[in-house]
């Protein structure tokens, strides 16, 4: 299995970087999930994806480690 560096970004006006990390949990916990990601692999390739809300939802709400493909 590979392994990925995913990374999502949200601008905030603050006052420190604390205060714009304490803004970004902020967000995370009131708002839907973010869309937008950049995706690193472990040879460093950036691939920037926008997901579908509802296939996202879909995949969300299914165990994923009950796949045997995932053992």
């Amino acid at each position: 299995m590979q392994r990925f560096f995913v990374s999502v970004a949200k601008e905030f006006e603050a006052d420190s970087a604390e205060e714009a990390a304490l803004l970004m949990y902020q967000y995370l916990t009131r708002e839907p999930a973010p869309l937008s990601y950049a995706v690193t692999d472990e040879a460093k390739n950036i691939t920037r994806l926008t997901l579908e809300r509802d296939k996202a939802d879909e995949f969300a709400s299914v165990d994923h480690t009950a796949d045997p493909g995932n053992w």
